[in-house]
Parts: structure tokens; C-alpha cells; sequence
């Protein structure tokens, strides 16, 4: 897939007819809750319905993205990772993956993988990279991991160590084996030296329990995990510190106490 190019203006890609504006979608959902404006009424009364039953869960979409950040910027920086394959993109916002990564090295490589119709026309008309490297877009459900792979070798080399990010989108995966087989596809097809960076809602208090049964109520299942089988994601790699942990206190700025949230999170390596 080329570099992204413009596409027409917000007016026409609220009004794209794909776009279905009378169920929540996931990535809609979340950009409420992290305070976006690319929503609709049904997103919001979701969004909103999912916070009276777990108030954290704004923060939890907080933590998720900050993780995200600090990944890709320990990775792009320090570790020198040049290719990125975020599946589970969401909606554009500040600090995309590779706005993150090609401000620490702007020869980066970014692949997004999502497959809401929002998302794509966002990402074809905001999603742009630096002259030095590459953004593209893949078009896939998480749950067609070789479809991505393919895809995304239009623009990577899958020969040369990649990171690779899933922040919030396992639990889309109803059964747990799958999602475990899905990860370990992808892994498969990258060298050794590549990363795994995932983030994921846990059933670690009641009320991500009762959000858990309000987002399926609503049409929106999302299956939260335990924190061993987070860790399972990451079976055969070597953890950096501090390993499998809540996300929000996943190398916090020093001098802080974050709350410990409902979400897991961690980085592996590939041997």
C-alpha cells in the first residue's frame, strides 16, 4: 500500500454511507471517552452507559494511550526499531504511533490495521508520515492475521525486526485460544529482535465486570482477560521490565503514584 493521501473533507466522511451511525462502534466509543469529537449520539450514550457502570474507564483509555506512546518511543528510540504494525488503530489523535516513532527516528515505518470505515477515511487524510519513511493502511479485522501480514509487506520488509502494537483490541476476540493464535501468527511471521506491545482490559474489579456486561447489552461485547492470560500473550518472549503489569503503572514518570486500573499491559522480544 502507498504512502496515505488526502481524502475528502470531514463533511463527506461523516455522511460516507459505510459508516454506521445507528450502532457504537469500538473506536467511536473510545474517542469519546478520551475526549475526541469524532463520535455520534449512539457512541456517547455507550461511552456513557459504560462509565456509570466502571467510573475508571475513561482512565483506563488514558493509560492505554500513554503506554502506547511510551512504547513506541522506548522502541523507535533506545532499542532502534524502524517498523511498526499497530493493529486496532482507532481514531486519529494526538500522538499516533507514527507521529511518535518518526519524531524519534523520521526514517519509521508505520503500518495501521482497522477496520471501521471512520477510521479509514481518517487515516487516509490525517494519517501521513515524514518524507524520510512510510504510513500506510490496512483495511483488516483482527481476526484475519494473514490478510495484515500481507498487506502490510507492501510497506514493510517482514525480513527486519518489527514492533508490533495491539493496545485494546484482543478482547474483540470472543475466544481467548484464538486470540492466542492470532498473536502467535503474527510473531511467526517476523525475525527475531521484533516486539509485542499489548494492552488489554482485565475482569480485575466488579465494575470492569459490569462494563464488560453493559458493552454487550449494547451490541458491543468486549472481552476482558485475567492478568495470566495477558501473560500468555507473551509466552516464549522476554519481558523488559517490569514485565506483566497494570497498565498505568507500566514505567511511570518518576516522583508519581498512579492508581492501579483494570487494564494489563506489556513489551516482549522475540528471541
Amino acid at each position: 500500500m502507498d504512502g496515505l493521501t488526502a481524502v475528502p473533507s470531514k463533511g463527506s466522511v461523516m455522511t460516507d454511507p459505510t459508516i454506521d451511525m445507528s450502532r457504537p462502534s469500538s473506536a467511536r466509543v473510545w474517542n469519546y471517552l478520551l475526549g475526541g469529537k469524532d463520535n455520534f449520539a449512539v457512541d456517547r450514550e455507550m461511552g456513557d452507559s459504560l462509565r456509570s457502570a466502571n467510573p475508571g474507564i475513561a482512565a483506563v483509555a488514558q493509560a492505554q494511550r500513554r503506554f502506547l506512546v511510551q512504547a513506541v518511543t522506548l522502541l523507535a528510540g533506545e532499542v532502534g526499531i524502524r517498523q511498526f504494525l499497530d493493529i486496532g488503530t482507532g481514531l486519529p489523535t494526538a500522538d499516533n504511533t507514527h507521529e511518535v516513532a518518526q519524531r524519534v527516528a523520521p526514517d519509521s515505518r508505520v503500518v495501521y490495521v482497522d477496520n471501521d470505515p471512520l477510521v479509514l477515511a481518517h487515516a487516509r487524510a490525517l494519517l501521513t508520515g515524514s518524507p524520510e519513511g512510510a504510513t500506510a493502511y490496512v483495511d483488516s479485522d483482527v481476526e484475519d492475521p494473514e490478510r495484515i501480514l500481507g498487506e502490510a509487506a507492501r510497506t514493510l520488509d517482514l525480513g527486519r525486526p518489527v514492533a508490533l502494537t495491539m493496545i485494546g483490541i484482543l478482547g474483540n476476540v470472543a475466544d481467548y485460544t484464538e486470540a492466542r493464535s492470532i498473536v502467535t501468527r503474527l510473531l511467526a511471521a517476523v525475525p527475531s529482535g521484533s516486539y509485542l506491545a499489548v494492552s488489554d482490559g482485565t475482569s480485575t474489579s466488579a465494575q470492569s465486570v459490569a462494563s464488560q456486561r453493559v458493552a454487550k447489552e449494547g451490541g458491543h461485547p468486549y472481552n476482558l482477560r485475567t492478568p495470566e492470560e495477558i501473560a500468555g500473550y507473551f509466552e516464549g518472549l522476554e519481558l523488559l521490565d517490569p514485565g506483566v503489569v497494570p497498565t498505568s503503572l507500566w514505567r511511570p514518570e518518576p516522583g508519581t503514584e498512579p492508581e492501579s486500573l483494570d487494564v494489563y499491559c506489556a513489551v516482549g522480544r522475540k528471541p
